[in-house]
């Protein structure tokens, strides 16, 4: 069903169907025209057939004329018997009074009416003429009546202007052969018609189908094009409309193509900047709802791509201040929001049609925490800097007016005041010293000489010089006592740990290290200077029984000017920025530091460095020794 009601609908079928019914109308029309003449000129002839000749016409007057003589009478009586055709079915003669005076004798079974109405109006004269009558009155079927008026001249027209017919004579005739001619061709027409009307649906298919199967193709093909497949080309050829046209789909389908390429390969470029942008981007509509948030902006808000669209980006920023995209658009300014102790920067930019409309908002999100951070250490580092230097330059200053305020008058006073003085002096140098060297170390400008370095003879080195240090803190009057630290070590002989370090650096490292926990150790306390292997890394740890550094400030000991005492650190000569300068070093060579420490305990400062597994390079460091 489905079936036929497509093809009665399809423009093959319409334009099929207007063919047929123009080649059906104009076959009616000349059929119809066609058969009206046949039964025309078939009437016309029967009438001319019917008419009587003049020999009969002269005899039937002359017994009109004399209707008392029998002899007259006699002859025309034969007259009329002798008339015969093969549609007369009667002739019946009257005279001027409407008498029938003749009638054919072998068809008398048919006699006509005396009060036939047309004879009344023949004998007053008027011309012979035609009347059909719908049904005889014996045979049935159609019937034509010739009416014929009879003068004295023998003829059916006057001599005379005004003299009247003597009779009339009066012919019945059949017309079912005529008919019956007309109806047989008829169905002759009719089925040539009809065998026409077959061979023309057929054609009327054919053309149609010639016309509308290009049609088709292009269909198909537009229906491709609107489901985004573009690979289909038709192959119409010619000169005609439709070829033009199927050929214009074609270049069409072409351009779309190209277009939808570049489009998706911008989409494609805009979604990967959109996806690797460090920064976050959300796109709304004219009303504030989020079209577009890329992953950077989901991040950074802490919400799934898929729940954020559609919601108002005033909820999703939380900016209550902000009820309409009119008041977002009049602030002119970044906005600085707070999300999860992250501070995210907000810029809004507008996106407007041609007529100057606004069509959407664009919002970057920029994480500012780690700037805001810097800048807070900035002023931090500033202000450290300025408290530590201003301390020992109070303390040189108080002293260098005590001194000139006549303090210098007592020796003891005097060197106990440039003790003092010096002491500064030295700290002030060596905090100066440092901070060049982190400001190396920030700038990338600090001179890093590598080399393979066997760690196991380094830290002896280190510590047998801290050894004749402490021995010699320790000596009296040239004897010497057991000194108040100790220092013990945990250094393999029979595994030789070897890295690829600066050397002088890492030096600088460990005594910065060991400094410390000599320092903060207590008298008797003991220093731990472990080696160990720990998997394909060096494990250097450094352990002492100071104070302990509480957990709470663990992570921050490696900070710049941080102290866990700061009146104890300072008191002892410490810049606070050594731990600082060593977590530097230990980083540009691939290592890690980090610190395990119990209150009241003690400290282990633990320090892992990458080991050199390449037995050439070991067996050219050997080479080089030799």
């Amino acid at each position: 069903m489905k079936v036929i009601v497509k093809l009665l609908q399809s423009i093959r079928f319409r334009i099929a169907f207007v063919f047929v019914l123009f080649l059906i109308v104009i076959l009616e029309s000349f059929g119809v025209f066609f058969v009206h003449q046949i039964e025309h000129h078939d009437l016309l002839f029967s009438q001319a057939e019917l008419t009587m000749p003049t020999y009969v016409s002269k005899k039937v007057t002359a017994g009109l004329l004399n209707e008392n003589d029998q002899t007259a009478r006699d002859k025309m009586q034969t007259a009329v018997d002798d008339f015969d055709s093969n549609l007369v079915q009667n002739v019946a003669v009257y005279n001027r009074s409407g008498k029938i005076v003749a009638i054919q004798s072998s068809k008398k079974s048919l006699r006509p009416s005396q009060s036939e109405p047309n004879t009344k109006q023949a004998i007053q004269g008027d011309r012979s003429f035609l009347k059909l009558r719908t049904q005889d009155q014996g045979t049935g079927g159609q019937q034509a009546v010739v009416t014929t008026p009879l003068y004295a001249n023998g003829t059916d027209s006057a001599s005379a202007k005004g003299e009247k017919p003597i009779g009339a004579v009066v012919v019945y005739a059949s017309l079912n052969k005529v008919y019956a001619n007309a109806r047989q061709i008829l169905v002759l027409f009719l089925l040539a018609g009809l065998l026409t009307l077959v061979a023309s649906v057929y054609l009327a298919f054919v053309l149609s189908r010639t016309l509308t199967r290009p049609i088709e193709i292009i269909n198909k093909q537009t229906a491709r094009i609107a489901a985004g497949d573009y690979s289909m080309m038709n192959k119409i050829t010619g000169s005609d409309e439709i070829s033009q046209l199927a050929q214009s789909v074609n270049t069409l389908s072409k351009r779309i193509s190209d277009s939808t390429e570049i489009i998706s390969n911008e989409r494609n470029r805009l979604h990967s900047i959109l996806h690797h942008m460090a920064d976050g981007v959300l796109l709304t509509n004219a009303s504030g709802q989020l079209t577009i948030i890329n992953q950077a902006a989901a991040n950074l808000l802490g919400v799934k791509n898929q729940d954020a669209l559609g919601r108002p980006v005033f909820d999703l920023l939380n900016l209550p201040e902000y009820e309409s995209v009119r008041d977002l658009i009049k602030s002119q300014k970044s906005i600085i929001i707070d999300i999860d102790e992250r501070s995210i920067e907000v810029r809004v930019s507008l996106i407007k049609n041609p007529s100057g409309m606004i069509n959407a908002l664009i919002l970057i999100l920029h994480d500012i925490t780690e700037q805001k951070k810097i800048e807070q250490d900035r002023r931090d580092f500033v202000s450290n800097v300025s408290h530590e230097l201003r301390t020992p330059l109070t303390t040189v200053r108080s002293y260098v007016e005590a001194l000139l305020e006549g303090a210098q008058e007592s020796p003891e006073i005097r060197e106990e005041f440039l003790s003092v003085i010096q002491n500064e002096s030295e700290r002030m140098t060596r905090m100066v010293a440092d901070l060049l060297e982190l400001s190396r170390m920030d700038q990338g400008t600090m001179e890093i000489k590598t080399e393979l370095v066997q760690l196991n003879t380094m830290l002896n080195f280190v510590l047998d010089r801290f050894d004749m240090i402490l021995h010699s803190a320790n000596s009296q009057d040239g004897e010497e006592t057991k000194p108040k630290i100790k220092i013990i070590r945990n250094i393999p002989e029979d595994v030789e740990f070897w890295v690829e370090i600066d050397h002088d650096k890492m030096t600088q490292v460990i005594d910065n290290l060991l400094n410390n926990a000599i320092k903060y150790s207590p008298d008797g306390g003991l220093v731990t200077v472990s080696l160990e292997k720990l998997g394909d890394k060096a494990l250097i740890s450094i352990q002492d029984q100071g104070l302990g550094i509480p957990k709470a400030d663990q992570d921050q000991v490696f900070n710049r000017f941080f102290r866990v005492d700061k009146s104890r650190s300072r008191a002892q000569g410490g810049t606070g920025l050594g731990l600082a300068i060593s977590k530097e070093v230990v980083e540009k060579f691939n290592g890690n530091i980090w610190v395990e420490s119990v209150e009241n305990e003690g400290s282990t400062f633990k320090i892992t460095l990458d080991c050199v597994q390449d037995e050439l390079l070991l067996a050219g460091t050997d080479w080089d020794e030799e």
